[in-house]
């Protein structure tokens, strides 16, 4: 039994600490708090960062989603195939722009959408497929593009939890004609707040999304057309441009932290299994496993003081939000949702506190996977 309590994650800053409360403090000190220099100089380092021409600020990842659609055309009377295994925002994002999602199962190692799945679900009313690279791995991208590209679908990235993600050493969120990131405290690249961004290399359609977020004002109190409220704020900009010069650190830590557990837990075989690292782009945004008794391992772990989630309970066909899209079933998504198991992972976990919780887990951990 492990002496510690570790924590599924802690929020609080660290070694980023100063440059935080430097930003905040110079964000006060300037009294513009709305669409203002942090903003514009976050969305230009931000782009940078993920090697797209362009980044537009959002509220949040499900508006960045939303926006995207919205920007592209596609609305009512269109359907986006996307994930039964994510947030539900992901396909919330798509009954926002007013189409409907059409779940496609996954891929049972990657745990991302299946491409031969979408192909079954490709219609005359498809019009967008959007893949969620999940836990920080990314979905099967060139697949998914040979799909699109033979139907003349555009690919919608969801990289809310893949800042820095590559598939086959091409950035995520530049290989569709967009991609959608969250900045939810939790993420990877965390403000202390709700917040989003979309990146694209296509300027019209960062120009649109732009103008969608900003009510589809073209100047002030010009409305060309319908848009929404969703602006990143000043403050939450000025957090994120102080914290991603860390990122590419904290993402070499979560890799480390990731590959000592895989190593830990080859011994714990076979009561868990875990998902493979189909590409070296993964970023761990989460480290997820899987078990048939998951409730016994849990609950052990818990008596240890090791804290574990659980992302995601219930696949999003079977959210009764969802029950008016008229939802395929997902056996494959269904059976994951009732075995995995999120460990704590981020830049502040020790090693010590890593090998502690495999070390409960090795001797702990039940329940075969088949």
């Amino acid at each position: 039994m492990t002496a510690r309590h570790i924590p599924f994650m802690t929020l609080a800053p660290r070694e980023d600490g100063a440059a935080v409360r430097g930003a905040i403090e110079r964000v006060v000190a300037r009294g513009w708090y709305v669409l203002g220099p942090e903003v514009e100089a976050f969305e230009s380092e931000f782009a940078a960062a993920m090697g797209a021409a362009s980044s537009v600020g959002v509220g949040n990842g499900t508006d960045a989603i939303a926006l995207i659609l919205r920007a592209l055309g596609i609305g009512p009377g269109d359907e986006v195939i996307t994930t039964p295994l994510s947030a539900a925002y992901s396909a919330l994002a798509v009954v926002m722009a007013g189409a409907r999602p059409v779940f496609a199962d996954i891929d049972p190692e990657r745990l991302t959408l299946d491409p031969e799945q979408v192909a079954r679900a490709i219609g005359p009313r498809t019009r967008a497929i959007l893949p969620v690279h999940l836990y920080g791995q990314a979905a099967d991208m060139e697949a998914i593009g040979r799909l699109a590209s033979r139907h003349n679908l555009a690919v919608v990235e969801d990289c809310c939890q893949a800042h820095l993600a590559t598939s086959g050493g091409r950035p995520v969120g530049t290989i569709g004609i967009a991609g959608a990131f969250s900045f939810y405290p939790t993420k990877n690249l965390g403000a202390l707040g709700d917040a989003g961004a979309v990146v694209t290399s296509d300027r019209a359609l960062a120009d649109r999304v732009r103008r969608l977020r900003n009510g589809g004002q073209t100047d002030r109190y010009h409305h060309a057309e319908a848009g929404v409220n969703s602006r990143l704020d000043e403050m939450q900009a000025a957090v994120l441009r102080a914290r991603l010069p860390f990122l590419r650190g904290w993402t070499a830590r979560r890799r480390a932290l990731a590959a000592r557990y895989r190593s830990a837990l080859a011994a714990a075989s076979p009561a868990i299994e875990m998902p493979r690292e189909m590409d070296a782009g993964h970023v761990y945004h989460l480290f997820v496993v899987r078990a048939k008794a998951r409730a016994d391992l849990q609950a052990r772990l818990a008596a240890d003081g090791i804290e574990t989630l659980i992302h995601y309970p219930i696949p999003i066909p079977r959210q009764p939000a969802l029950a008016d899209t008229r939802p395929a079933d997902c056996p494959i998504a269904n059976r994951a949702c009732e075995e995995i198991l999120s460990l704590p992972l981020h830049p502040g976990l020790s090693d010590e506190d890593a090998d502690a919780v495999a070390a409960a887990i090795v001797n702990k951990g039940s329940g075969v996977v088949s």
